[in-house]
C-alpha cells in the first residue's frame, strides 16, 4: 500500500452498540487475549494514519487504543436518551462522517474478530479503480451488502443526511438507492460478526482449531 493511498483513508469504528444480545459489552471481550475493539483498532491502523472511534463511552475504552485513534462521541437527541435502544450504526456513521477530511471512509463494526489486514489493504489498492459514480465499495452477501466492513466516498454525506432526515436507519435501504461498486470476498469467514455467545464461542473455538 502506498502512502499516497494510506493519505487519502480515514477508517471510522463504530463501538456505540448495546450489545443486548450478547449480554456483555462486545468491545471489551477478548480475542486471542485481546479486546475485540482494540484487535479492530490495531487492523484500521495499519491501513491509514489516523482513526476514528464513534461511541458514546470514551472513558469506556481509552485504556485500549493507540494515539493513532481517536474518538469521536456519539450524540443522541433527548427522546433517544428516553428509549432503551440506540438510534442505530447509520446515524453513528454520519456523525462520524462529518469529522473527516479524506476521500475514502474504511467503515468497520467493532466486533469482526476475524479481520484480515492483508484483505483490507488489497481493498484499498482497489480504490483507484472505483468508478465515479459509485459511493462505496463493498462486498455482498446472502443477505444483501455488507455495510460494516468497506469503503464509503466521503461526499455521501448529505444523501446519508437526507435518508436520515426522513427517517431511514437501514444501510441496505440507503445503499439501494446509490451505486456501489462490488469488491472481491476471497475469505468470506473475514466478515463474521461476534453477536451473540454462540458466536463467541464459535470464534474461539476456531481459534483452537487452527492452532
Amino acid at each position: 500500500m502506498t502512502y499516497n493511498t494510506r493519505s487519502k483513508l480515514t477508517p471510522i469504528i463504530l463501538a456505540g452498540g448495546r450489545s443486548s444480545r450478547m449480554g456483555q459489552d462486545k468491545a471489551l471481550i477478548p480475542i486471542q487475549g485481546v479486546p475485540m475493539l482494540q484487535l479492530v483498532c490495531r487492523v484500521a491502523e495499519s491501513c491509514a494514519d489516523t482513526v476514528y472511534i464513534v461511541t458514546p463511552w470514551q472513558e469506556r475504552y481509552e485504556h485500549l487504543v493507540s494515539p493513532k485513534s481517536q474518538f469521536i462521541r456519539e450524540v443522541f437527541s433527548s427522546e433517544e436518551e428516553a428509549t432503551p435502544l440506540p438510534h442505530g450504526p447509520l446515524v453513528g456513521f454520519a456523525q462520524g462522517l462529518t469529522h473527516v477530511q479524506t476521500e475514502w471512509v474504511l467503515l468497520l463494526a467493532c466486533d469482526l474478530p476475524k479481520l484480515r489486514v492483508e484483505v483490507l489493504q488489497d481493498w484499498t489498492d482497489r480504490l483507484d479503480s472505483v468508478e465515479d459514480e459509485a459511493i462505496a465499495a463493498l462486498a455482498h452477501h446472502d443477505k444483501g451488502w455488507e455495510p460494516l466492513c468497506g469503503f464509503y466516498r466521503r461526499r455521501c454525506l448529505p444523501t446519508l443526511i437526507e435518508f436520515i432526515n426522513q427517517g431511514g436507519r437501514s444501510f441496505q435501504g440507503w445503499l439501494k438507492q446509490h451505486p456501489v461498486q462490488l469488491l472481491p470476498l476471497p475469505e468470506p469467514e473475514m466478515l463474521f460478526n461476534c453477536n451473540t455467545p454462540e458466536d463467541l464461542l464459535q470464534s474461539r473455538n476456531d481459534h483452537i482449531q487452527a492452532l
